[in-house]
């Protein structure tokens, strides 16, 4: 932490927000394993901690504009704006019913009767978030038991995603476990994974290695499938193993599956048979059902070095029998995309996605080069395409390091580890023990990604004498993606990326000026003041949720006898005239971040960093967001009156109001 004098907070207020309701009473913070759907109660007790007391302006007609600081317009037309949910055809549950076309249906936000009232969206984050969790421990076991090994056994497994999938399965935690016919709820055109594993427990392709999908004999005889043939096709997965593939986008000359050498160069050893996926295939054709494409690219952000893009459904209207390239019998397919679906994302093996701009001039309604000015590791410009004339986020001075004033005291330095490198490689490293035993982070592809949200994360410090590479000062790195602070049309200034971010990974952390909480509250001019509530999470005070390792952790700092905590946060940041691009990420009902407390220099929970970091993979020009915590009818106004505003993230699951 950076120590130097700061200005005291202005003495004004217009507004008085009681702490009472507005630190005590947030919504749970979302997590990798679950996000449960924010409840409405009278006590309005449910919350988890660390939400950000920044207030969204409600958005005015150009007559009701006095006194608001930013006029918020329409926003303009983006040529890589961030790509909206489209509309998707409905999901069959295994029918055959409306087969002859698409049916024009909001999947992504229907609910099939298995979700508990929740969106389709959101159960599939849910499940995605879970599959992460499952594999960045098993990532975790399998470097820890490569660590212990040193040559003595085996090597370590390359395929955590597999082991994932069986604890998925085991769990009964796949979204679509039963086979269907045609899209899936909550999956739309153009939506990406990462591995052939996560499209297996969404149940979009229930098999990590075949590239046809397809419902075996069990399901003959079934009433809703009378008259039908099977086995029957669901789905493809189109990744250039194939050399006799050809793809023209909306036309598919698709090969069928057995006799290619899978651990060679690809190419046909052997002659294909037709049964299982090639006899679904050709069924198909006869029951005239769409069938599900999927088109892998290869991709450096990926862990499995792919990424898969779901391209909508497909007809099969043609099959033979031909001598392959290599000479062997193979059997072919031409399908044909079914009209009325949203554009193609891809083209052949060219993945065409609406991309990031790979220069800061090139952008439109720049108006800022770099925010930070020169203080992060990358330039943030700004762009403004909403305001005429376009203008600069200002009013505040940027550091990407917290103030601390004078009035202020930071606790002495903790003691630090004594290990030599990398602490992941040493197992009695005693920052991992302050941990629980295991080290916070793991390192997947050269990016340190936080294995699950804790109740604090204890990162090595001053006085450790490992090297600035260490896993375990993954927080400290400062700046790893390419942002871009934009003007939207309805919540002010928000924050997107260019780069992809995968779950786990650090964003930043949120600085400002470190102040009392007293000091600040009832400030009607400050919307940037963000609660250290760390200690009330860990100890589940008024409802909030506990995280893992609460009570592990809580004999070992600051707080041992304090038994009398608080029921308010003591400390918080106040971004109100200095800060970093934090300051700028708007809330969403239905988040992409999580905030995570962290310790590394001292002890004392209540004074602990405030860090973002990623709970989803978060695609390029995606918005970042994360839930302010507020709960309905929380905020006072001097006059004893609710203060309410309305929430406009857009988020299937919205609650419709921020407070």
């Amino acid at each position: 932490m950076e120590v130097s004098p700061v200005p005291n907070p202005p003495l004004e207020a217009a507004l008085a927000l009681r702490r009472s309701a507005r630190c005590m009473n947030r919504t749970r913070r979302p997590s990798y394993v679950e996000q449960q759907e924010p409840k409405e109660t009278n006590s309005g007790r449910r919350r988890g901690g660390g939400g950000k007391r920044k207030r969204e302006e409600e958005k005015q007609e150009a007559s009701q504009q006095d006194g608001l600081k930013q006029n918020k317009k329409g926003l303009k037309v983006e040529a890589y704006s961030v790509r909206k949910p489209m509309p998707v055809i409905a999901a069959e549950p295994v029918s055959c019913a409306g087969f002859a076309g698409p049916a024009a249906a909001a999947a992504s936000a229907e609910d099939d009767g298995v979700g508990n009232g929740k969106s389709a969206k959101l159960r599939v984050k849910e499940t995605l978030r879970a599959f992460t969790s499952h594999y960045l421990h098993l990532v975790q076991e399998e470097q820890k038991r490569a660590a212990q090994a040193k040559g003595d056994m085996k090597r370590p497994s390359k395929r955590p995603d597999l082991k994932a999938i069986t604890k998925m399965l085991e769990s009964n935690a796949v979204l679509y476990p039963e086979k269907r016919i045609g899209h899936l709820p909550g999956i739309d055109v153009g939506d990406q994974f990462y591995s052939r594993a996560e499209m297996v427990v969404l149940g979009i392709h229930s098999h990590w290695l075949n590239g046809i999908d397809y419902m075996g004999m069990k399901f003959q005889g079934k009433e809703e499938y009378a008259n039908l043939i099977f086995p029957l096709a669901t789905c493809i997965v189109m990744s250039g193993i194939y050399e006799d593939d050809l793809d023209k986008a909306d036309e598919i000359i698709y090969t069928g599956q057995g006799g290619n050498d899978l651990l060679g160069n690809h190419r046909q050893i052997g002659s294909q048979q037709l049964s299982r996926g090639n006899l679904a295939l050709k069924n198909s054709k006869d029951n005239g059902n769409p069938i599900r494409v999927i088109r892998g690219h290869v991709s450096k952000s990926s862990y499995t070095g792919k990424i898969y893009t779901y391209d909508g459904l497909y007809k099969v209207v043609d099959d033979w029998v031909q001598n392959g390239v290599q000479g062997h019998v193979v059997f072919k397919f031409k399908l044909k995309r079914l009209e009325g679906q949203p554009s193609l994302t891809t083209s052949e093996v060219r993945f065409t996605r609406a991309e990031a701009p790979t220069t800061i001039s090139e952008l439109p309604g720049l108006v800022c080069d770099d925010i930070s000015g020169g203080q992060e590791n990358l330039p943030i410009p700004a762009t403004n395409l909403v305001d005429d004339p376009p203008v600069p986020p200002t009013g505040f001075v940027y550091s990407k390091s917290l103030k601390i004033p004078k009035g202020i005291k930071i606790p002495s330095d903790c003691n630090g580890c004594d290990c030599e490198g990398d602490c992941a490689n040493n197992k009695n490293c005693s920052c991992a023990q302050r941990n629980g035993s295991d080290l916070p982070y793991v390192l997947c592809r050269d990016i340190g990604r936080l294995v699950e949200p804790k109740a604090v994360v204890f990162e090595c410090g001053a006085n450790c004498s490992c090297n600035r590479n260490c896993v375990n000062r993954t927080s400290q790195k400062g700046l790893q993606y390419r942002l871009e602070v934009f003007k939207t049309a309805s919540k002010g200034w928000g924050v997107r990326t260019w780069d992809t971010i995968l779950p786990g990974a650090p964003i930043c952390e949120y600085t400002g000026v470190l102040r009392r909480t007293e000091e600040v509250d009832g400030l009607l001019q400050n919307n940037y003041i963000f609660d250290i509530d760390c200690l009330q999470t860990m100890k589940g005070l008024d409802g909030r949720e506990k995280r893992a390792g609460s009570d592990i952790h809580l004999p070992s700092l600051h707080v041992e006898n304090d038994s009398d905590a608080p029921p308010a946060p003591e400390y918080c940041i106040d971004a109100g005239s200095i800060g970093n691009f934090a300051r700028f990420i708007n809330h969403s009902c239905q988040p992409n971040l999580f905030v995570q407390c962290i310790l590394s220099s001292h002890n004392d929970v209540k004074l602990a960093k405030v860090t973002l970091f990623a709970a989803d993979t978060i695609l390029p020009l995606q918005e970042l967001s994360y839930d302010y915590g507020y709960v309905l009818d929380s905020v006072v106004g001097p006059d004893g009156n609710v203060v309410k505003l309305p929430c406009f993230c857009g988020a299937p699951d919205c609650r419709k109001r921020l407070y």
